[in-house]
């Protein structure tokens, strides 16, 4: 977490670390308990690929990640979601905790997320949610693409 707040601090955006007694596990659980819009959640996913992990920061208001269009933004031949084992191997968290700024990873952005003036996601701990400007994604992360 100290990671995270020195990245946090450094930055020029607007941010809350919002700390809550159970973990927030889904959109629907994260809509409810911060009275946000499900687009405004944006879970950090992390992806295999024929080229190596990436991480998708994507909008809740999707309703699945269509994995072929990743593959054609990434020019990959084959994406799918990382195990729970690789995502803790390559982001040193768990599954659901993955944190939305700072990874060491190449980044894909959701467009939708830009339509908000803050979104949720995680901070690598399980009872703590980052709010930060969607446009701290493109400073705070290695973006190499958006897609609508």
């Amino acid at each position: 977490m100290e990671t995270l707040q020195g990245i946090l601090e450094r930055s020029k955006y607007t941010y809350e670390i919002i700390q809550h007694e159970k973990p927030i596990l889904s959109k629907q659980d994260g809509t409810k308990y911060f009275g946000i819009e499900v687009g405004q959640t944006a879970p950090s996913l992390i992806l295999k690929t024929d080229k190596g992990f990436f991480v998708l920061i994507v909008s809740g208001s999707r309703s699945k990640v269509d994995f072929e269009k990743i593959a054609d933004v990434l020019g990959c031949s084959k994406v799918k979601l990382a195990s729970p084992e690789e995502v803790q191997k390559v982001t040193g968290f768990q599954v659901g905790s993955v944190r939305m700024v700072g990874l060491d990873l190449p980044c894909v952005i959701d467009k939708r997320l830009f339509q908000y003036d803050f979104i949720y996601g995680g901070t690598g701990q399980s009872t703590f949610t980052l709010k930060i400007e969607p446009q701290a994604l493109n400073e705070l992360n290695q973006v190499i693409v958006t897609f609508d």
